[in-house]
């Protein structure tokens, strides 16, 4: 039994006649009456009884009416909504940041948009350093992330790059350079640093390490903080200053003054990731709200 054998009951049955029922779904009449005797001999009793006028439904028949409406319309909402899938209007999207890029206004203008124009899509969000975000990307554990970047292509993934964002210095609001309107990098030479580990902002990391020595001494890194959103508060204990994404200046801690860079400073890469084979409609949904200007 077949869904147009169900199709061909359902005709006859609402029509009650099989010239009409014919007519309707585009076939001839001897074809379809053909179609009803098999139905009818695979269930193994007759559906129609013949009337002057047409044709009636047996108690058998009425029986299946109820199944082949029922079996027809899951069958109808299956094809619905394998369509409204391949237009990504109904799915799944795992999406990864890291502490730093959370903080960029592009992915939280992204996360807002998608949630507003894709309701019914489930969108899950994890908070990790780049180094595991492209790991679950090759793992197929997330399908999409913002990353941090190096200048190198990453193999077997899609990165859209956003501009580069600059970097400002965090002070303790005590210390003689907090008063400074910009800072050139050379005058942070004996200064000490709190940095994040390399293995949790690895491109961030470099930038930082790579300026210093552009200008001339090599960062004297007295404490490492955990997550780079805890610098900033290592920074109002006095533990030394550090060089953040101009974003970072979001988190208003007091005891911290954030200054511009003067000269050849560093910037923040952002990228969104994803992998090269994916042809999902939703990751191309939500890749292309990422990269539409603001608005």
């Amino acid at each position: 039994m077949e869904l147009r054998h169900l199709r061909y009951f359902l005709a006859v049955a609402q029509e009650r006649n099989v010239t009409r029922a014919a007519a309707r779904i585009g076939i001839s009449q001897p074809p379809l009456s053909q179609q009803i005797k098999e139905l009818e001999q695979e269930i193994g009793t007759p559906l129609f009884v013949r009337t002057p006028h047409g044709v009636e439904l047996t108690d058998a028949g009425q029986a299946f009416l109820q199944e082949a409406e029922r079996v027809l319309g899951g069958a109808e909402r299956a094809r619905t909504m394998a369509l409204r899938a391949a237009r990504g209007e109904v799915g799944q999207l795992r999406v990864g940041f890291t502490g730093s890029a959370a903080f960029n206004p592009v992915v939280a203008r992204t996360i807002r948009d998608f949630r507003r124009t894709h309701p019914q899509v489930l969108l899950t969000l994890e908070e990790v350093n780049t180094t595991r975000l492209l790991d679950g990307l090759s793992r197929q554990q997330l399908d999409a992330a913002f990353i941090r970047p190096g200048l190198t292509p990453i193999e077997g993934m899609a990165l859209h790059r956003f501009p580069d964002e600059s970097m400002k210095v965090a002070l303790p609001s005590g210390h003689p350079l907090a008063r400074q309107t910009t800072i050139r990098l050379a005058q942070l030479a004996d200064e000490p640093f709190v940095l994040f580990p390399r293995t949790v902002g690895l491109s961030l990391f470099d930038e930082v390490i790579n300026a210093c020595r552009r200008a001339g001494f090599e960062p004297r890194i007295d404490q490492v903080a955990p997550q780079i959103s805890s610098v900033v508060n290592l920074v109002a204990a006095e533990l030394g200053l550090s060089v953040v994404p101009a974003s970072i200046c979001q988190v208003q801690v007091a005891g911290v003054h954030y200054v511009d860079i003067e000269g050849d400073a560093p910037v923040a890469r952002l990228a969104l990731a994803s992998r090269e084979t994916d042809r999902s409609a939703v990751v191309s949904h939500f890749t292309k709200l990422a990269l539409s200007p603001p608005g």
